[in-house]
């Protein structure tokens, strides 16, 4: 998948475990409650993408666009957050 153009899809509780998700546009996207364990999400466009309760557990999220997104109860353990930009504490 990777590339996709996903863009205001609803994905509620999808599982993307070990996908390659590098490159794709999830701008706007419903992912609540998403699985995305090991996926690799580098360089990917989440901007304004709904990730409550999403799990990222060592995802690769490296230099992915999260500004806007809800990450409410995202479990973001061991990710790779390298270059992400909205991240809350930037």
């Amino acid at each position: 998948m990777d590339g996709a153009k996903l863009v205001d899809a609803r994905l509620i509780g999808a599982s993307f475990e070990e996908a390659n998700l590098s490159q794709a546009d999830l701008t706007g996207a419903d992912l609540t409650m998403a699985n995305f364990t090991g996926a690799d999400l580098s360089n990917a466009n989440l901007m304004n993408a709904d990730l409550s309760d999403a799990g990222f557990s060592a995802a690769d999220l490296s230099a992915t666009d999260l500004r806007g997104a809800e990450l409410d109860r995202a479990d973001l353990t061991d990710s790779d957050l390298s270059h992400a930009k909205g991240l809350p504490l930037e």
